[in-house]
């Protein structure tokens, strides 16, 4: 290495320390507040899942019965109108049913009695006003067993940028709240971070009833509510004397 390089790399090396040590002794005043927002959007996806459970003296009945009644179950899905990329096999089971030795049967072991077969599916349904009639079409047809709805968004991002402007502008507020009753003047960001939080779907209330979807009559009373995304940051300002 040619020396005429090196005490400008020693100068390279030595100007971040000794900035750092002139922040040491002499501390940029600064204020560290946290700010929150929150956006609130009507789900227009739900990812239901239902499970077809037959029982049967062997495990081939018993599996042949309940791929049966499912196969139904995803025709008539499909004739619903979810796709095919909108339905997915979340599980399948078989497993023995025993009976266990009571007092004076003369039985020491359990016993398998019958056999027992589960297809668990997964749908996305994208027209929300059709869960309820997705819902009773499948029982109809042989879905007896589980059964859980989710309510989401296929997309959320306009809603959590909408609450991430909010949370900014809360951290921002109180900043300057805090400051005019310290009596100094508000400077600029100096560090920002971020949280996101989802919160269970929430009923929509309108005029003092919860709203609720236009459907089939004789179809599932659903609830749809409504999905609030809050962002929570963590912002420091500089502090002006």
């Amino acid at each position: 290495m040619n020396r005429r390089y090196l005490p400008l790399i020693a100068a390279a090396m030595v100007l971040p320390s000794a900035a750092q040590a002139q922040e040491l002794r002499n501390p940029v005043p600064r204020i560290a507040v946290v700010g929150e927002g929150e956006a609130s959007v009507a789900p227009d996806l739900a990812i239901v899942t239902l499970s077809v459970l037959r029982e049967a003296a062997t495990a081939r009945e018993a599996l042949d019965q309940s791929n049966k009644a499912t196969a139904d179950v995803i025709a008539a899905m499909k004739e619903a109108g979810i796709e095919a990329r909108d339905l997915q096999t979340s599980g399948l089971q078989i497993n023995p049913r025993y009976v266990y030795p009571q007092g004076g049967s003369g039985e020491e072991q359990p016993r398998i009695v019958a056999y027992q077969a589960t297809n668990t599916l997964t749908a996305r349904v994208r027209d929300i006003a059709k869960v309820g009639e997705v819902i009773d079409r499948a029982v109809t047809l042989g879905v007896n067993q589980g059964g859980s709805i989710t309510f989401t968004n296929d997309d959320p991002s306009a809603a959590r940028t909408e609450a991430r402007r909010r949370a900014v502008e809360d951290a921002v507020a109180r900043a300057k709240t805090l400051a005019e009753a310290a009596g100094v003047g508000l400077g600029p960001i100096i560090e920002i971070t971020e949280q996101s939080f989802m919160q269970p779907p929430m009923p929509i209330v309108a005029s003092g009833r919860a709203y609720r979807m236009e459907a089939a009559a004789d179809a599932v009373p659903v609830e749809a509510g409504e999905n609030v995304y809050r962002i929570q940051i963590n912002a420091t300002f500089e502090l002006k004397q």
